[in-house]
């Protein structure tokens, strides 16, 4: 079957969401893609060589939607308000998309179009995380407040939350993790000052495709 003219890359990976949002990552394949879009498979070589070059484009994209609402939910925050809308923003988002959450733990390309995106919105996880726990320790608390975000998300998914096992937890473990970060601020001499409410600024919105628009 020859390729149609209108087929392009945010075609293909419009088309991969869909399927990652019905079916999840075991359910998007170069071959069902192709077939949701009348391709023949050869036609996606194209564009995408292998599938691990699919999923990272499609990470890509699930990854500026996360970004985009993390954005709007730490506008105009103090660092621990910042800090408390990002992680319920980050767990609703786990939970009303989780299948396309299922995208963000795909191994990052090392360089490339589709290794900016998942990078800025690391990047603007670590400033946050910058802004109560000081320069020094920003990348470790970054990452212990990941992985207790991406654990609550992945029990959440599971549905393992129950009268022995409270969903309170979160808020605990969130709570017991400022105190931490606020410590480690405290003990680095790079960041005194007081903090204050970050102005209001426009968010620069990542290109996604028509699709991937209507699917949020």
């Amino acid at each position: 079957m020859a390729r149609p003219l209108s087929t392009n890359k945010k075609i293909i990976v419009a088309a991969a969401l869909d399927l990652l949002a019905q079916n999840g990552l075991r359910g998007m394949s170069i071959r069902s893609v192709a077939r949701a879009l009348g391709l023949a498979p050869n036609a996606m070589y194209s564009y995408f060589v292998d599938r691990e070059q699919l999923e990272a484009a499609v990470a890509a994209e699930v990854a500026a939607r996360l970004h985009i609402l993390l954005l709007e939910a730490c506008a105009r925050k103090t660092s621990e308000a910042s800090i408390r809308s990002l992680a319920e923003a980050y767990l609703h988002f786990a939970k009303e998309q989780h299948l396309l959450y299922e995208a963000l733990v795909v191994p990052r390309p090392a360089s490339g179009e589709d290794a900016i995106v998942p990078e800025r919105l690391w990047l603007f996880f670590v400033d946050q995380v910058r802004r109560i726990a000081g320069e020094a320790k920003s990348r470790e608390a970054a990452v212990a407040l990941w992985a207790f975000l991406h654990g609550i998300a992945a029990l959440q998914s599971a549905q393992a939350f129950n009268q022995e096992k409270p969903v309170s937890s979160f808020e605990f473990g969130l709570s017991a993790w400022i105190e931490a970060a606020k410590s480690a601020r405290h003990l680095d001499p790079t960041s005194c000052r007081t903090e204050t409410p970050r102005p209001k600024v426009a968010l620069r919105r990542h290109k996604v495709s028509r699709k991937a628009r209507e699917m949020s």
